[in-house]
């Protein structure tokens, strides 16, 4: 079976099926695990250079308000590669290239390919959306037994922090402007023994009016920038007032390109690096490689 994967967390579900060698095309934005960074990249960034949050933040409101995609695709080389699956999403313009552009490339193509669109929006859609690929490309035994390890590990961190005092938790998507957490953030919150302050669960996150994110107080605030990495996460928060006067407690920055922005199994690695940072006493201390303390 020949794949192209159009979102980077269905990249890192197939690899972690193990196949790995039946991916013949990703997205450049694909970077997980390192073998995929050396698949045929299908898309691009509209965006130029390296724009800071707010001008990415303006540049995504005008496209997507004239209709346009903030990525191209490239068709030729997707008709080239002759895939037989296609995975891609209609759940977020911002997050892969729009489904209709897609479905019109496919669409065009010679032979029967399948597109599939997978749009999860908790942690228990995940871990369906994984059973589903595995029965997409024949692996369901072993979709579930991975999707069975995964939830041995929020079980024992459950285990861990089970008892503990929650600590109230303001989760970032978004530094200009601040944006709430949504879709399956709030519920690794809750698992990682916290409580979610001003999230959406199972919705998108959306921006966070200055009067309630002030009347908020949050003993914890996690930044959690989507497809932002951790250094360049960093710098723009100690250039945002409005968060750096957040916090009375703790200001934590973490690697929201690498972990929650993506629903694949790499989320569960996201409820353990949350624990270790409101519960470093149970799930000890967090890596600085992934996550940072501001204050």
């Amino acid at each position: 079976m020949r794949i192209v994967s159009l979102l980077p967390s269905a990249t890192e579900i197939v690899c972690a099926l193990g196949l790995t060698d039946n991916v013949v095309g990703v997205t450049h934005e694909c970077d997980h695990p390192g073998a995929a960074r050396s698949k045929p990249a299908l898309t691009s960034s509209v965006l130029e250079g390296s724009p800071s949050t707010a001008e990415i933040d303006r540049h995504i409101a005008r496209l997507v308000h004239h209709g346009s995609s903030i990525y191209r695709l490239d068709t030729e080389r997707l008709h080239a590669l002759r895939p037989d699956l296609v995975l891609t999403q209609e759940l977020c313009d911002v997050c892969a290239v729009s489904y209709p552009i897609v479905e019109r490339a496919v669409r065009r193509m010679e032979g029967a390919t399948q597109l599939v669109s997978l749009e999860p929006e908790t942690l228990d859609e995940v871990f369906a959306t994984i059973a589903t690929v595995g029965r997409l490309t024949n692996r369901s035994r072993q979709a579930d037994a991975l999707i069975g390890r995964l939830r041995a590990r929020i079980r024992r961190v459950s285990a861990a922090v089970g008892g503990r005092p929650r600590r109230p938790t303001l989760c970032l998507e978004w530094i200009d402007p601040p944006y709430n957490c949504g879709h399956w953030t709030p519920e690794l919150v809750v698992l990682a023994g916290g409580e979610a302050l001003a999230g959406t669960p199972g919705k998108p996150a959306r921006p966070i009016p200055s009067q309630l994110l002030q009347s908020l107080r949050p003993e914890v605030v996690v930044v959690m920038a989507c497809g932002v990495a951790l250094e360049r996460s960093i710098e723009e928060v100690r250039q945002a007032p409005q968060i750096m006067s957040l916090a009375a407690g703790e200001l934590w920055v973490v690697d929201g390109n690498a972990y929650f922005s993506r629903p694949g199994p790499r989320l569960v690695d996201s409820v353990e690096l949350l624990a270790r940072i409101l519960h470093p006493e149970a799930a000890g201390a967090p890596s600085r490689r992934v996550a940072k303390r501001l204050r």
